[in-house]
């Protein structure tokens, strides 16, 4: 069994009392205070999350871009400088390798992905699988720190670190520059919560991650500030509908069916995008829907989606007790018949069909 890993801020968890788990192969802080506390700090006021086990690949070169139009998904030609798109990695069987992020650091020559932390070795050997025009690749994951400043309020915060202008980035927007004395700082606005904010990405160097960390908690005093852990983070992004990989999508469920359709453009040649554009004209078998229970009961993964009569139409993938809105909501996929808005489908849990209803993301 491979060692845990830890991250530059793993020594702040412990002495805050955080509950601990192994997520990724890094030892990652799951709750502080707990999750619907740290839920409704981060939809209220401002949240730190560590994401340092995040993977981070910087590419050079004049055929940076061909590479990535060619491994990726969404149409990365059109990203100017400072600009982010959420895109992913579609395998040779109707799949998703992963789903990523991709900066556009200088235009058609330097290119930054931030990948996910269970699937960097994997997303790693996919991309130099894919370099046949020598473009120049580096792993910088091991050597990055990331900090997640989240909610209403944390644009604000972060501008009291930076002359960079933090308060006038539009959404999957970046800038990079200064911030606390560190040099060569992104930050970007973009997260996994629907709440505002921004992400900051710096070296792991000195004292760095220290500096950071112990700032942000003493301007943030006056905003409120709470440390939040990955349980929240799982609510949060639930709420707003994004995907979890190996929850929601992985090798075997398609951009199609996962209702990706958006970061999938035709107007150019990909991994299998041939066979991805026939499934997007003939339609799918099967769509991820969210829900949202009319009868009491929490879906969880795996949990069977029935029918009426009791015949099974799908499986939950992600499911909870949203904390922001009192009841229970999950993702699953259906029998695309069952998909339609308003459709009633049942989620059998411990043998009993417990009614619920699809909606719309985000959830309301």
């Amino acid at each position: 069994m491979s060692e845990v890993l830890n991250t530059p801020f793993t020594h702040k968890h412990l002495a805050l009392g955080a509950k601990m788990a192994p997520f990724a192969g890094y030892n990652m802080p799951i709750s502080y205070s707990g999750i619907n506390d740290e839920h409704a700090a981060v939809r209220n006021g401002v949240g730190v999350f560590d994401v340092s086990h995040m993977g981070e690949f910087i590419l050079r070169g004049p055929n940076a871009l061909d590479l990535i139009q060619r491994v990726t998904s969404n149409d990365a030609s059109v990203l100017e400088d400072g600009k982010a798109q959420y895109s992913c990695f579609p395998n040779e069987t109707g799949g998703i390798v992963d789903d990523l992020l991709v900066y556009c650091v200088e235009k058609n020559k330097v290119y930054m992905l931030v990948v996910n932390a269970s699937n960097i070795e994997k997303d790693w050997n996919w991309v130099v699988k894919h370099n046949t025009n020598g473009v120049e690749m580096h792993n910088i994951s091991a050597k990055t720190a990331l900090l997640a400043v989240q909610g209403p309020k944390a644009a604000a915060l972060v501008q009291k670190l930076t002359a960079m202008d933090v308060l006038g980035l539009p959404y999957y927007s970046f800038t990079k520059g200064i911030l606390l004395g560190i040099d060569n700082v992104v930050v970007s606005a973009t997260g996994y919560t629907g709440a505002g904010g921004v992400e900051i990405y710096f070296e792991d160097i000195n004292d760095n991650a220290n500096k950071v960390w112990d700032t942000l908690f003493e301007l943030g005093a006056e905003y409120g500030i709470k440390p939040i852990g990955l349980g929240a983070r799982d609510t949060l992004r639930l709420e707003m509908g994004f995907c979890l990989y190996g929850n929601d999508i992985d090798d075997t469920t398609s951009p199609i069916e996962a209702g990706l359709g958006w970061i999938t453009k035709f107007t150019k040649t990909f991994t299998n995008s041939t066979a991805l554009a026939a499934q997007k004209e003939a339609g799918v078998s099967k769509k991820l829907v969210g829900f949202e229970m009319i009868d009491r009961g929490i879906p969880r993964h795996y949990y069977l989606i029935k029918d009426a009569d009791g015949n099974e139409i799908g499986s939950v993938t992600s499911g909870t007790q949203a904390p922001s809105l009192g009841k229970a909501i999950g993702l699953g996929y259906v029998a695309t018949a069952h998909a339609k808005l308003g459709s009633e489908i049942y989620i059998d849990i411990r043998n009993t069909l417990v009614k619920a209803k699809v909606v719309k993301f985000p959830f309301k």
